[in-house]
């Protein structure tokens, strides 16, 4: 589809983004744990690796196509988890999952998002999975397996990298707050982005509906209460006690160590997922692509491996996959194009990776996703930049 005027990349819909959202919204999605610098890495990381093309070798007819546990990507490309994205557009979430299915990809849905994930479930036909916590409350945990399973989502993506929420002082300083009731230190910032209030004020009032009737219906009384939920004493036991009550697949995120991936396909999952949740939790941590080909070469193609955090260009993916990964998954990219046209700015995002990537396959050479491997890319060091 095409993108609105002017918007030709993932950067120009950050800033149009920007210009659209109260300045505490745009931090809470923009803002990562104490000094970002893992959340800049994520981005800049990209960056230290060279594409080797081939001469000679280009084609027209360059295929994107990835099969990945039963289903297929029309190109390597998921939508991350990103909760409550439904404070950026009405019906946020919603607006992703049909975007996700127009074009062929699948869609990770937040335990955390504002509709509910049979809501969800139900906006489209297009292939889901559900992120998932164990829970203080197993029982809760066993619940919402259940409401997945009769919702038809296809897999499990357990997160393992937030037993506490991460300490972000962007959002301290904002007083960021999950509530539409606007207070003297919000009424200039929202008065000046009046289109977004307008557009929110119509929609019902904010709720984390997955959580509905575990706490009163206010916004901030809720997130206090899945904070009080998350478990920061769980073990490989725990996620072997998840494993047998689901027969789907199960993929692991939040893996950045080698021996973790290993532990996680002996414990039966069915992919693993290299994350530092978008460098919100804890700050100075290994960078999503730094980490990427030591876990690729640990799992030695025993089980699929996605990455996420910083992808922001179709170049990325194609580095991405020629050091070990299956796809990419984004958060952020998808969240501009939402908060400046919901559905259609979503797709047009997806648009733009898929060209940017089809465009850098077509002229280094590579005609399939089979080609890309180590030999595609070679790590140069800062001192010769």
């Amino acid at each position: 589809m095409a993108a609105p005027k002017g918007l030709i990349n993932v950067m120009d819909y950050q800033a149009a983004a920007k210009r659209a959202l109260p300045r505490m919204l745009y931090d809470f999605v923009a803002g990562g744990a104490l000094d970002e610098q893992t959340a800049f890495r994520n981005r800049s990381g990209f960056g230290d690796w060279w594409l080797r093309g081939r001469s000679f070798r280009s084609s027209s007819d360059v295929s994107l196509r990835r099969d990945l546990l039963g289903g297929t990507l029309s190109f390597p490309l998921m939508l991350a988890p990103t909760g409550a994205s439904g404070l950026l557009w009405p019906f946020g979430e919603v607006e992703a999952a049909r975007a996700a299915a127009a074009k062929g990809i699948v869609m990770q849905v937040s335990a955390g998002s504002l509709q509910s994930m049979e809501e969800i479930a139900a906006a489209s036909d297009g292939d889901k999975w559900l992120q998932l916590f164990l829970y203080r409350d197993r029982g809760l945990t066993l619940e919402f397996l259940e409401r997945a399973r009769l919702a038809g989502y296809r897999a499990i993506c357990v997160t393992t990298d937030a037993p506490v929420h991460g300490r972000r002082d962007r959002d301290s300083r904002n007083g960021f707050s999950i509530d539409r009731k606007l207070t003297p230190g919000t009424l200039v910032d929202v008065a000046w982005h009046y289109r977004w209030w307008l557009r929110m004020a119509r929609t019902p009032r904010f709720a984390m509906k997955n959580f509905a009737g575990r706490s009163t219906g206010n916004m901030v009384d809720m997130a206090a209460y899945i904070s009080s939920v998350l478990d920061p004493d769980v073990t490989w036991d725990d996620f072997s006690w998840l494993r047998d009550h689901w027969s789907g697949p199960v993929i692991v995120k939040g893996i950045l160590d080698p021996q973790d991936a290993l532990e996680a396909i002996g414990r039966g999952a069915d992919a693993v997922q290299v994350s530092n949740h978008g460098g919100r939790q804890l700050d100075g941590t290994l960078a999503s692509i730094d980490a990427l080909p030591a876990v690729a070469e640990a799992v030695g193609g025993r089980v699929p491996v996605l990455l996420d955090g910083g992808v922001s260009r179709g170049t990325d993916i194609v580095k991405a996959v020629a050091l070990g990964a299956d796809a990419c998954v984004i958060g952020r990219a998808h969240l501009w194009g939402l908060a400046v046209a919901g559905a259609r700015g979503v797709e047009a995002v997806l648009d733009i990776l898929e060209q940017e990537m089809r465009n850098a396959m077509t002229i280094g050479g590579w005609k399939s996703l089979s080609e890309l491997d180590r030999a595609s890319v070679m790590r140069l060091p800062p001192s010769s930049l």
